[in-house]
């Protein structure tokens, strides 16, 4: 059991506490309720731009990766399509550094057209190595525009294109700031050598006073149910042909959501996995395959990607692949499998418990989805999933009529 505690300030920040006296560190870690799926369609990659300005100087402190460093810290942060996040890890005897830095760049960041600039070149950059100049780089661009027609998942977190950060303004970087950044659409969870009440006097020191802002209400289109397949052939300049197939499955906090992702395990968790086993080992289709999902708040996809092994036609690697499907929606999964795919999700849970970054950031995730202590029951709702429930939960996913390929060729032939 990972114990916590947790409060709210009157300016409606929510602070989580996990004490951890086995560790001489701590780690403050700070959670935004926005991303890449609050954005203005034509105003995107603001969420991300941000993880950038964010290390721009605040108000009272013009760098803040200097002081941290002499404080013997370390920080990173990143931005997903549902949340950003930002953390820190220094010594427990250092740990007021790190409120007096968060509190300041939320307090206000020192806005200016010469930090702005500097960061969306930054940005852009990233934009066009990733995205633009690197082989398969537009195919996730493209499977999203795709598979979804209403809802803000249709755009990446980079950005749906370059010219809206090339186009982005101060006055736009502001609004979007002092619309989500606020004290009542964060959360502040301490982890480490560290006790509660030292937590809420340092947080009623430098955040208390922090203006509230508005609590920002989410109202996003919602995606209508995929009625028929969808498909896109791409031809670029890249080694070997390469097969993307992903279909709609249900939102975070589904009860289906643990089905779902065992499933994917057992599809694609590792070099004894059935797609990995059957379509790269024995027949030698792909020369390396995938099964995933996003773990996305809102309904998401779960994903099939391979490189094909050259000769291998395209339609022959998707029949390849629908056949293995059918095997799990047409018949249960063996208790072995099941278990062995339950106990990896156990060790991966435990492991990432180990990290005390990890824990903080978990304790964040579970608070934003409203239930701090899922972080204590995730176990659960695994070993709860039965085999009829994998089989149930892939045949509903695994329709024709709920799947978006992308067949991308190269220029090789």
């Amino acid at each position: 059991m990972i114990q916590f505690e947790q409060f709210v300030l009157d300016n409606g920040l929510r602070v989580v506490v996990h004490e951890d006296h086995s560790t001489p560190m701590a780690v403050v870690n700070v959670l935004y309720d926005v991303g890449a799926r609050d954005e203005d369609p034509s105003k995107t990659g603001f969420a991300h731009l941000f993880e950038h300005l964010m290390f721009g100087g605040s108000v009272h402190i013009p760098s803040y990766d200097e002081p941290l460093q002499r404080a013997g810290g370390e920080n990173n942060a990143y931005t997903t399509n549902d949340l950003t996040n930002y953390y820190c890890q220094l010594p427990a005897e250092n740990i007021e550094t790190a409120f007096w830095l968060e509190s300041d760049r939320m307090l206000s960041l020192a806005f200016g057209e010469k930090s702005l600039e500097t960061q969306r070149k930054v940005v852009c950059e990233e934009f066009k190595e990733h995205y633009l100049n690197k082989p398969y780089g537009d195919a996730w661009h493209k499977m999203r525009a795709l598979a979804y027609r209403k809802h803000p998942y249709r755009w990446m977190t980079i950005g749906a294109e370059l010219s809206h950060i090339e186009n982005a303004t101060l006055d736009d970087v502001k609004q979007f700031f002092f619309k989500h950044y606020r004290p009542v659409n964060a959360i502040l969870t301490v982890a480490g050598h560290v006790s509660t009440k030292q937590v809420v006097e340092l947080a009623e020191k430098w955040f208390g006073d922090i203006p509230s802002g508005e609590k920002y209400i989410r109202h996003l289109p919602g995606e209508p149910v995929q009625t028929q397949h969808h498909q896109l052939d791409i031809h670029a300049n890249v080694p070997v042909d390469a097969f993307y197939k992903a279909w709609h499955t249900c939102p975070r906090l589904d009860t289906h959501y643990y089905a779902m992702d065992l499933t994917t395990e057992i599809l694609s968790g590792g070099g004894s996995s059935r797609l990995f086993q059957s379509l790269v080992k024995e027949r030698q289709i792909f020369s390396n395959i995938g099964c995933y999902h996003f773990g996305s708040i809102d309904a998401g996809l779960v994903a099939i990607e391979g490189k094909l092994v050259q000769g291998v036609k395209m339609e022959e690697a998707e029949a390849a692949v629908d056949a293995e499907l059918r095997k799990i929606t047409d018949s249960p999964v063996q208790e072995k499998e099941l278990e062995k795919v339950k106990n990896k999700t156990e060790s991966i849970i435990a492991f990432e418990d180990m990290s005390l970054i990890s824990r903080a950031g978990s304790l964040s995730f579970y608070t934003l989805l409203g239930d701090t202590n899922m972080i204590n029951e995730e176990l659960k709702r695994y070993q709860k999933v039965t085999a009829r429930d994998l089989q149930e939960e892939a045949a509903a996913i695994f329709s024709a009529d709920n799947s978006n390929t992308i067949y991308y060729y190269g220029n090789h032939k």
